[in-house]
Formats: structure tokens, C-alpha cells, sequence
């Protein structure tokens, strides 16, 4: 089983990735939040032009899934998605295909 770790800065560019391709703007004008809540579990919140969408976890594994897709070029279906807080990564995202 190979194993993969997206940082940080790849959640980021996923939810951006995301966020563009359904707002149909640029990537790099999209800013994005990553956050855990215990109650709420994993989101992010993306902002562009005023607006603020919220990812919640479910929304957010999506985006991750499409990143791994079009970016990656691997197939997102299957792959395990697991979501962690690393002391000194910040937010990690372990993959297993």
C-alpha cells in the first residue's frame, strides 16, 4: 500500500483548486482557511470578492479528492483520506492508495 502526505500548503491549494473550479475564477485570487473544530471536525473557509464559503469536512475530503485527480493525476476513489494536526506541519492530510 503506498502511502502519501499532502502539507498544509497542498489543503490550501486543493481548497483553492476547488473553490475556482465550481466559482469559475482564478485560483490565486481565492484566499482560504483551514480550521478544526471538536465539534464540527475539519473545514475551511474560502474567501473571494467579499464572499466567504465554508467547506465543511465532508466538502473539504471532496476537495482534496479532486486535488489528488487533476493535480496529482492518481485516482482520488481509491484512495483513504485521513485528516491530522501535525505539531510542526500544521494540518497534514495522510493518503493511502
Amino acid at each position: 500500500m503506498e502511502k502519501l502526505t499532502l502539507l498544509e500548503q497542498d489543503l490550501i491549494n486543493s481548497v483553492c483548486h476547488f473553490h475556482a473550479k465550481f466559482k469559475n475564477v482564478a485560483p490565486q485570487d481565492i484566499e482560504v482557511e483551514l480550521m478544526y473544530d471538536d465539534l464540527a471536525g475539519y473545514s475551511a473557509e474560502a474567501f473571494y470578492n467579499g464572499q466567504l464559503d465554508v467547506y465543511n469536512s465532508v466538502n473539504f475530503i471532496t476537495a482534496i479528492r479532486l486535488y489528488i485527480d487533476e493535480q496529482l493525476g492518481r485516482d482520488s476513489m481509491s484512495a483513504r483520506i485521513t485528516l491530522d494536526i501535525h505539531d510542526e506541519e500544521g494540518m497534514v492530510a495522510y493518503i493511502e492508495f
